[in-house]
């Protein structure tokens, strides 16, 4: 009996466990995980760019005395609060308002997220539809089963209609008189996109086929979908802004100087076979127009991630170097191509990156948190600004600890990031598979250098890289930064 007695007890205090729901959290909650899960500068920020992330949004809060307790919090470990716009949404201009006059009020920039408010070119309308041969519409779905991707040259008399989603906004920050510092926003799936079936569709499109006249041509097909698709951000976005904030920074996700290749892949894109590209290892670095200053954009916004199939590239037996080879690709892609006027504001992200329904090749091995720090590191030193970190809310704690100590620790070398030039964009390749060279990234000012040079193996021979055309020898100095004299 006192068996059952107990047995009876235990599986109640179980099914009294099991029933409670865990606390949803709320907006608040979150800006306090990202303020509990960092710490406050030591070294002063002076005209440094602050830092992004995508989760220190403050939407749902009225209260003005909370908002600027949040802020100021946020502000002390160079986080920037950002304000998202909902079009259609009389509430969300009213609290962007809101919150743009506590920024004001404390002498911080104004910054804003303005993915809500710049969709959809492509509404799945009748008008802007694929015409087949028999005059009927049809539309492509391989992006998105909810998103309908029409004509590309049918897309026109959508520019109105979208423009008018941002202008209530900006007429509402003008009217109360408070700035606009950055606008940006995360706008993928939507207008013309060259990947996936849209060049099948396209062929099959008596339009797209009068207006493209080479269009079995791959790279004319790119090149006259990526005009119309500048040229609608320009249109739309940069020249509505400027309009009523000329000196605000502008830009998108994934819109940003480069080489003439992108070395990675978003989540929605499929390559296309036959397509022109670069091929090392396993991985096809796909040929991509130049598409930045078409777009009138005033800063870059490259995309550094773990994505997971960086992973099935390449063989290099260092699991550490296998994801900081692709990614600082891509940093140094834009580093090196972006003018040094222009910010460079790249999304970062550490966790592994749209995993496939499938599951995981059984040998991946994940990223360590060093190795991420130290690709952080070199992006800052190749010319980055600072960051913009995306995440799911579950990775949030980690996620933002990890970004802000590089962030906050960068503060110690303010000037030389702000002021100094970068001395090299060189991403070495492996001799073997079981090789992982050490990386060299560094930003020469005046007569001095400030380098940062991360090891993989147990190596302690000195590097050589060649700055104004002098070898400097750069000795190892785990996760630290040095600064040299040049002769």
């Amino acid at each position: 009996m006192k068996h059952q007695a107990l047995t009876i007890l235990i599986i109640g205090a179980l099914t009294s466990v099991l029933a409670e729901k865990p606390k949803r959290m709320t907006e608040k909650d979150y800006l306090q995980l990202i303020i509990d899960s960092t710490q406050p500068l030591k070294f002063k920020r002076g005209d440094r760019l602050p830092l992004y992330m995508w989760s220190s949004r403050i939407n749902s809060i009225a209260d003005e005395s909370e908002i600027e307790k949040l802020t100021a919090a946020l502000n002390e470990r160079g986080i920037a609060v950002i304000s998202a716009w909902r079009a259609g949404n009389q509430k969300s201009i009213e609290q962007a308002i809101r919150v743009a006059k506590v920024q004001k009020k404390l002498g911080l920039r104004v910054s804003v997220d303005a993915t809500g408010a710049v969709y959809s070119f492509c509404d799945g309308s009748e008008p802007t539809g694929h015409v087949a041969e028999d005059g009927t519409k049809f539309f492509d779905t391989s992006f998105a089963s909810y998103r309908k991707m029409g004509c590309p040259f049918a897309l026109g008399e959508r520019y109105e209609p979208m423009r008018q989603k941002l202008v209530p906004f900006l007429e509402a920050y003008k009217k109360a008189d408070v700035p606009l510092s950055l606008w940006t926003c995360d706008w993928e799936i939507d207008g013309p996109i060259e990947w996936n079936d849209a060049w099948a569709n396209s062929k099959k499109c008596t339009r797209c086929r009068e207006k493209i006249k080479n269009i079995d041509d791959f790279t004319e097909f790119q090149t006259e979908l990526r005009k119309i698709r500048s040229h609608m951000q320009k249109e739309v976005f940069t020249k509505t802004i400027q309009k009523y904030y000329p000196d605000a920074l502008i830009g998108n996700y994934g819109v940003y100087p480069h080489g003439g290749y992108r070395y990675w892949y978003d989540y929605f894109e499929k390559d296309v076979p036959g397509t022109p590209a670069e091929t090392y290892g396993k991985a096809r670095y796909r040929k991509w127009p130049h598409e930045f200053d078409s777009t009138g954009y005033t800063f870059s916004m490259p995309v550094v991630y773990t994505w997971w199939d960086i992973w099935t590239w390449q063989d290099f037996e260092v699991a550490d170097y296998r994801w900081t080879y692709n990614m600082l690709l891509v940093a140094s892609n834009a580093g090196k191509h972006t003018k040094p006027a222009t910010p460079i504001i790249p999304f970062v992200h550490y966790n592994l990156t749209a995993p496939p329904k499938a599951g995981l090749p059984e040998d991946l091995v994940p990223m360590t948190e060093r190795a991420y720090k130290e690709v952080l590191w070199h992006m800052l030193l190749r010319g980055h600004d600072t960051f913009a970190m995306w995440c799911p809310r579950r990775e949030l704690a980690q996620e933002a600890r990890l970004v802000q100590e590089v962030y906050a620790a960068s503060m110690e070398f303010g000037e030389f990031l702000s002021k100094g030039t970068p001395v090299t964009f060189d991403v070495p390749k492996p001799k073997n598979k079981k090789d992982a060279p050490a990386v060299v990234s560094g930003m020469k000012m005046g007569n001095k250098l400030l380098v940062r040079r991360t090891d993989f193996t147990d190596s302690k021979a000195k590097v050589t890289i060649e700055v104004d055309g002098k070898r400097v020898d750069v000795s190892r100095l785990d996760g630290k930064c040095q600064i040299l004299e040049l002769e």
